[in-house]
């Protein structure tokens, strides 16, 4: 019997079955799907993306600080390209043929299959002119976007700007394709996906000169954009514009809290930029000239900067003091312009000498906290002045120190409190003392401090103890704002110790031989504590913080003024403004604004 028999017919089912496959198949390609009717009428499919509207961002008050305008970028399918009018093509859009000629090779180095950007953001009127001529030029397509507008030019550092996704974006997050847009900086990173929405699709008939001939499978395959949540801030735009037009001539920063919330009233770095600089086909040459511009206006200081606090920080160790019991409210120490002590002396400028706590902080005596500082790191429960170095170190960090906030703000920095082992390493373990890191009890050394931690400060003594973690939104639509931001952050001094603070530094603004009277406004009691930070070889750094009104505190406020001198000179006088701009929406002292803005001279009162 022959074994391969039976092989015939097995041989034979396989081609009948597969003939079978194939006729199935055909059949179903010529009757029933209905698709190919598309090439059969020398048609073609178009996938259009259509991208949401980024949701709008308001200030606490309902006023719109950015919304968005309707953009058009010209598209390119390489596959659907043929001849056309280059002329009158580069006449419309008004570029070169050379640049035409580059644009098409770029897409189709990028892709010969997918559609890609050829020209961003063309204006309406040429969108109009294009869109009429369009099936001229085949395998060009105009696609809708938005861009953002802003009906004031300000807060361009906490707003951010949006720009296009990179490589990294994509590989991060697979949502983006090239040519999308995504948040870079500021509130427009931070809430990146609650305002961008949810790109849709919408897919098109169209003919052999790429005029659209209707819906393909009537829309079934469409997918609807969702149109991104509109956010409210915790901003204030008229203070927020008050402070930028303060700040015009100097370089540094002010950031404002509400206390009893944590919420940022306002967050000025400068010098900044205008945020309409970013948008729009001019925004690559902007981008350009900001970044080589040598006074850094990308650089957010509110954020980002690390500076001495001066003798702002006075506070904090006084504070320290008063909850270790090396010192009292009533305790004294005599000012001989200055502290000395073992051939080493601090300067102090001249009042009326001795001075108690309050006296001192009104006064702002280095010789007295220096004295203070000098008493905590002595201090004999502990052993060691590296230990007790350890202790203060521990009462600092909780106001917020020597790390991030933790706010809503993706750039924030954390400063630097250095450890006991930080000197340990410079001068030997046990080879040091307080005359050592004296610096420190005036908030110079090697203390680093970002301007919204020193509001922050302001904001906790002001609480007379806590802080709640300083955040920019208020409200998401649809949405709730994080729960850490209800959190009350207690530091480790008792609250009762804060009231002689504050005490102090009503006397530093309303008192006779106050240091900051530049800040008294006539409505309110101002409180305040200046600070001057050496920056050798240049002009020191004018510092000032404050909160008011002293009971049921409405805003605390940080100012840094980069080599203005004294804190009184700048910083003090700008905080007053501001505080005034914002619990009166007005000022009582013009001439003190024209001082502010002009330089001319004020006088003490």
């Amino acid at each position: 019997m022959n074994p391969y028999a039976g092989r015939k017919y097995i041989v034979g089912g396989i081609i009948v079955l597969v003939g079978i496959i194939f006729l199935i198949r055909l059949f179903f390609l010529q009757v029933l799907d209905s698709s190919y009717e598309t090439t059969a009428d020398s048609n073609a499919r178009r996938n259009e993306i259509q991208y949401a509207a980024r949701g709008l961002i308001y200030d606490r008050k309902g006023e719109i600080l950015v919304y968005n305008e309707a953009a058009y970028d010209l598209m390119i399918n390489p596959p659907l390209l043929g001849s056309f009018d280059t002329i009158d093509f580069c006449r419309i859009l008004e570029v070169s043929k050379r640049e035409v000629i580059e644009g098409i090779g770029v897409a189709k180095k990028y892709s010969r299959y997918k559609p890609s950007i050829f020209i961003r953001q063309i204006s309406s009127m040429t969108y109009a002119v294009m869109q009429e001529k369009l099936y001229k030029f085949p395998g060009f397509f105009v696609q809708a976007r938005t861009l953002r507008k802003y009906p004031r030019d300000i807060a361009a550092h906490a707003l951010g700007y949006v720009g296009e996704v990179s490589e990294a974006d994509i590989e991060r997050n697979p949502y983006y394709q090239m040519g999308d847009y995504i948040g870079v900086s500021g509130i427009e990173k931070s809430f990146e996906e609650e305002l961008r929405g949810e790109k849709g699709s919408k897919n098109y008939l169209v003919d052999v000169h790429n005029r659209i001939k209707g819906s393909y499978k009537g829309g079934r395959e469409d997918k609807k954009s969702e149109v991104g949540r509109n956010v409210i801030s915790t901003l204030d735009a008229d203070l927020q514009e008050y402070g930028e037009k303060l700040m015009q001539k100097f370089r540094g920063s002010i950031v404002a809290i509400e206390p009893a919330t944590g919420e940022v009233l306002a967050l000025i770095t400068s010098p900044a930029y205008r945020p309409s600089l970013l948008v729009g086909r001019v925004r690559s040459v902007n981008f350009r000239a900001l970044s080589v511009d040598t006074l850094k206006p990308w650089f957010n200081r509110a954020l980002m900067a690390f500076y001495a606090p001066g003798s702002t920080f006075k506070t904090v160790n006084g504070l320290i003091g008063l909850q270790e019991k090396t010192i009292h409210t009533g305790s004294e120490y005599y000012c001989d312009l200055g502290f000395h002590m073992s051939g080493y002396s601090v300067a102090c400028h001249y009042h009326d000498s001795p001075l108690d706590f309050r006296e001192s902080v009104r006064s702002s005596c280095n010789a007295y906290f220096n004295h203070v500082f000098m008493g905590i790191l002595n201090d004999p429960k502990f052993g060691s002045v590296s230990e007790s170095y350890k202790n203060w170190r521990r009462h600092v960090l909780t106001f917020g120190f020597g790390n991030t906030l933790d706010t809503d703000f993706i750039n924030e920095l954390s400063g630097f409190v250095p450890e006991d082992t930080f000197y340990d390493n410079i001068y030997g373990k046990g080879h040091w003392n307080f005359l050592t890191v004296r610096s420190l009890s005036i908030g110079q050394g090697e203390l680093g401090i970002t301007p919204i931690q020193m509001a922050n400060l302001a904001a906790t003594i002001a609480n007379r103890g806590y802080y709640y973690t300083p955040h920019v939104i208020k409200e998401i639509e649809g949405g709730e704002i994080d729960e850490r931001f209800s959190v009350r952050h207690y530091t480790s001094i008792d609250s009762a110790h804060f009231e002689a603070v504050a005490d102090g530094m009503e006397g530093a603004v309303n008192e006779a031989g106050g240091t900051a009277w530049r800040a008294r406004v006539k409505h309110f009691t101002v409180c305040g504590k200046t600070g001057t930070a050496e920056v050798p070889p240049y002009e020191d750094h004018s510092i000032f913080i404050a909160f008011a009104p002293k009971q049921d505190p409405k805003i605390a406020i940080s100012v840094y003024v980069e080599h203005g001198g004294f804190g009184n000179i700048w910083a003090a006088p700008i905080a007053g403004l501001m505080a005034e701009q914002f619990l009166y929406d007005s000022i009582s002292k013009p001439y003190m604004e024209e001082y502010v803005l002009k330089g001319v001279r004020v006088d003490q009162e």
